[in-house]
């Protein structure tokens, strides 16, 4: 999962899938997310998205930033990416056909081939990490599924 910063959509779309992934007893597969930028590396996810996770009984806290890597085409078999600026900053990262498969808009489990983006709620107010929340909550169950 990489959005900018991997503080807000990112981790959110980690913790949510990890949980629909327990929910459906398939343990074993690796979840992880990531950021474009280096802003964050390290840190906790935004208190604001942490606070709204909880309160959906998904629990972030564990979670810290990191920066998505060239190496991270090798390691994950899928790379799910929240807007257009994502997907321009993880593709130009490779040229190898095989890894650019691998990449996808998280939001086209839900509305195929239509590369919708999940919002940035970093900005606005807590209806924000609400609307990210369902939308992201929405994906991974779908993604879930499929796996």
């Amino acid at each position: 999962m990489v959005c900018l910063g991997n503080i807000c959509r990112s981790p959110l779309a980690e913790g949510l899938l990890r949980h629909h992934l327990q929910l459906q007893g398939k343990n074993h597969i690796e979840v992880d997310s990531a950021g474009t930028s280096d802003y964050h590396v390290g840190e906790q996810p935004d208190e604001r998205t942490i606070k709204n996770a909880g309160a959906h009984a998904v629990d972030l806290t564990m979670l810290r930033a990191r920066q998505f890597k060239p190496a991270d085409f090798e390691a994950f078999d899928r790379i799910y990416i929240m807007d257009a600026s994502n997907y321009q900053h993880v593709t130009v990262q490779t040229d190898n056909a095989a890894h650019l498969a691998k990449v996808d808009f998280l939001l086209n489990n839900l509305w195929p081939n239509e590369n919708r983006a999940v919002p940035d709620p970093y900005f606005g107010g807590p209806d924000g990490f609400e609307n990210v929340f369902q939308l992201v909550n929405k994906a991974c169950e779908v993604l879930a599924a499929k796996l």
